[in-house]
């Protein structure tokens, strides 16, 4: 898919951007586009802001003080349904990366219950589930990265597969991608799931094991997304119709070229961006790298898949069900309609 000629369309109403991430692979996009010349090509001056909680990143969209950022997927539905704060109406124009994350448990957690990783994600769930149903058996501290996430869904579906009951068996807590290996290797936390590069990283470490992926679980789901604010997309639709085009050009660059694979693997690894949490890494992951799948680039990949997105977002609407607040049926499209970047890029 192809980038749209700039002199074609109309220049973007601002010019200097900032936009928020978190240091995690799947914000390689952002990265491209700005280290590549993307965003430049296409006449904005992009700042990328590193954020090590996704709470503040949503705080600071929802203020204005970022223009966009890269999102967990459920978190501009949540942000626009009043989940976890007060409701700010937020759009998803783009999609980031499927797959991606990783469900790890300690060295010693590992040992004592037989947990291992397997063609399925069953059997580890159910070591677990049978060495926490023995007696005298302490709870487990995992941890996740925010409430509505698809790590925190996942997890409690991988839970669920061992008989283990997410609200009695286990503690669950929230904490930043960047602080999940330290923590593990610390003993603060048993577990956790988490985007790449973090739980290979604590495998290479010897910090604790990969013992299921989010691709067992839920195969190819959208992962991460660009959100915006409504009134923000509403305010300046040619500076996003020319952000959506970089992140397009981007994620044609990264597709063509094994070396420009490796050349954004070690734009990741400068200090502004991930640094040395990807020095494990020979290069950026692709699709078909067992047990992550991790899709960062492709045909089609920016396009919002409505249907896909529904897996996403389904726990988040047993929850409304759960206290009396179903989903509006226009709420998911509305949320993560493909208008913008179909008229982004002329479809």
């Amino acid at each position: 898919m192809g980038t749209t000629d700039t002199r074609t369309v109309s220049p973007p109403e601002l010019e200097r951007l900032t936009l928020g991430f978190i240091p995690l692979l799947d914000a390689v996009l952002l990265v491209v586009a700005r280290e590549q010349g993307c965003f430049a090509a296409q006449g904005l001056d992009v700042t990328l802001s590193r954020e090590n909680a996704w709470s503040t990143l949503r705080d600071k969209v929802a203020a204005g003080v970022l223009d966009g950022a890269h999102m967990l997927a459920p978190m501009p539905l949540a942000m626009s349904l009043g989940l976890g704060r007060a409701p700010c109406d937020t759009l998803a124009p783009a999609t980031l990366s499927h797959n991606g994350n990783t469900l790890v448990l300690a060295n010693g957690l590992c040992e004592q219950s037989g947990a291992t990783l397997d063609a399925a994600p069953t059997g580890s769930a159910r070591a677990l589930g049978v060495w926490l149903g023995q007696a005298g058996t302490r709870r487990p501290r995992l941890a996740m990265v925010y409430p509505y996430s698809c790590q925190h869904f996942l997890l409690r579906d991988w839970l669920a597969l061992g008989g283990i009951d997410p609200d009695r068996d286990v503690d669950l807590v929230a904490l930043p991608p960047p602080r999940m290996v330290a923590a593990l290797g610390a003993g603060q936390i048993d577990g956790f799931c988490v985007g790449e590069p973090w739980g290979s990283l604590a495998d290479h470490e010897g910090i604790g094991r990969i013992v299921a992926s989010g691709a067992q679980l839920w195969p190819d789901h959208p992962e991460k997304v660009l959100g915006v604010t409504r009134s923000w997309a509403k305010r300046y639709p040619a500076t996003l119709a020319a952000l959506l085009r970089a992140l397009q050009a981007a994620n044609d660059w990264l597709a063509s070229s094994d070396d420009h694979r490796r050349q954004a693997r070690d734009w990741l690894a400068l200090p502004p961006y991930l640094d040395r949490s990807v020095n494990h890494l020979a290069g950026l992951p692709t699709h078909e790298a067992a047990p992550v799948h991790q899709r960062l680039f492709g045909d089609n990949l920016l396009r919002p898949d409505l249907a896909a997105l529904g897996r996403v977002v389904e726990p988040l609407q047993a929850q409304l069900r759960d206290t009396g607040r179903p989903l509006p049926p226009q709420a998911l499209r509305e949320c993560y309609d493909p208008v913008h970047l179909d008229a982004a890029l002329h479809q």
